[in-house]
């Protein structure tokens, strides 16, 4: 407790010095580093009103400045300003990252395909979280190309990296557009059968970064059911129906509105931490899958995707030891993160939409999300 309280004193200090409502530019001396053998950075994008930082470190979004309904800017994401903060991270380790190959759990960290049975580090309470230990958001991704609207980046995560099987090369563009939408996109390719499911981990506050609670935001999520969770927040298998449940956010409520209900669900994700199944109407086109509204700045948030679900996590697990790149505290319920993705733990689930990619397949993934403000 001391050395938090130390932590949040050294915090309020720093953020004194920042200036309100002004977008900072981190320079990109303070990313400019070689891990791995390989050349990090760090890229500005600007679009509509939106201006973006990102690092090839992890493929992580930095900041991302977004007006409120007076044209006051705030960066609604959490991170870092300077990489080795990302790097040797003591705090959470998926800032703004991409994750994979296997976004989510799997279960006991393996699973089989035919007759080979693969295994992974158990980097979650025995369980395989985002990848394992050195996952998508702990490498150099190549940069193919940068401008001043996009970046394009290319990993190939080796065949047996991390246990997990192929030579998976990997696509991922970042964009930003003149209708203020951010668009991640991935496409990957194998050489040998392996599983895919590859997501974006930002998280964000409305408000901006350390500027209070998630749980007054009003959430829609367009799902009618979810895939309930163990303790350990392994799927069970089973599909279960919302209705009647602190989980149906059919109708826009707020995140905090039935956060204290008794509930087996949210007590095992000690909060939100769960997959829901969209109510897509089609295949593969970009469908709206949840929103957000912060009602004091008027900034809403909208997130489209071709994926079938989406991991709605409430910031549960944040405590208030860690500072943001403003000096401000990272606490409790203070950001949240909506991850399109299929399902987790889907290779141990047959039942699931699959997550099987074979050679001569192509993996792609859209996920959109849309700031404005009302």
């Amino acid at each position: 407790m001391k050395n938090i309280m130390i932590i949040a004193a050294l915090c309020a200090a720093l953020a004194s010095c920042c200036p309100k409502n002004a977008v900072t530019l981190f320079p990109v001396s303070d990313f400019e580093t070689e891990v791995d053998g390989k050349n990090v950075s760090l890229y500005t994008l600007k679009a509509g009103d939106l201006v973006m930082q990102v690092t090839n470190f992890g493929g992580r979004v930095v900041s991302l400045w977004a007006p409120d309904k007076d044209g006051n800017y705030e960066d609604i994401v959490l991170g870092y300003n300077n990489i080795d903060s990302y790097v040797n991270n003591r705090g959470e380790r998926f800032l703004g990252a991409v994750v994979g190959p296997y976004a989510n759990r799997i279960a006991g960290g393996t699973y089989t395909i035919g007759e080979e049975t693969y295994n992974f580090p158990q980097n979650n309470n025995g369980q395989t979280l985002h990848g394992g230990l050195k996952g998508l958001d702990m490498v150099v991704w190549d940069v193919v190309s940068a401008d001043e609207t996009s970046i394009v980046l290319s990993y190939v995560h080796a065949d047996g990296q991390e246990g997990m099987p192929g030579n998976l090369e990997i696509k991922m563009t970042y964009t930003l557009t003149p209708d203020n939408e951010f668009k991640v996109s991935y496409l990957a390719t194998t050489d040998k059968a392996t599983h895919v499911n590859i997501s974006h981990h930002s998280f964000f506050n409305l408000k901006g970064e350390g500027n209070g609670t998630v749980n007054d935001n009003v959430l829609y999520i367009n799902a009618s059911k979810t895939t309930p969770v163990d303790s350990f927040l392994i799927p069970s298998g089973e599909i279960a129906d919302v209705t009647g449940t602190p989980f149906d956010f059919r109708e826009p409520k707020a995140i905090g509105q039935d956060l204290g209900v008794e509930n087996e669900q949210l007590a095992n994700g000690m909060g939100y931490d769960h997959n829901w199944v969209l109510d897509r109407r089609t295949e593969s086109e970009l469908e709206l899958a949840a929103s957000v509204y912060e009602p004091a700045s008027g900034r809403y948030m909208e997130v489209w995707t071709d994926q079938p679900a989406l991991q709605f996590y409430g910031g549960n697990f944040f405590d208030g030891s860690t500072c943001g790149k403003y000096g401000k505290t990272l606490n409790y319920r203070e950001s949240l993160a909506l991850e399109t993705q299929k399902y987790p733990d889907s290779p141990n689930h047959p039942h699931f939409p699959s997550t099987l990619l074979n050679p001569g397949e192509e993996y792609s993934h859209v996920c959109v999300y849309k700031l404005s403000a009302k």
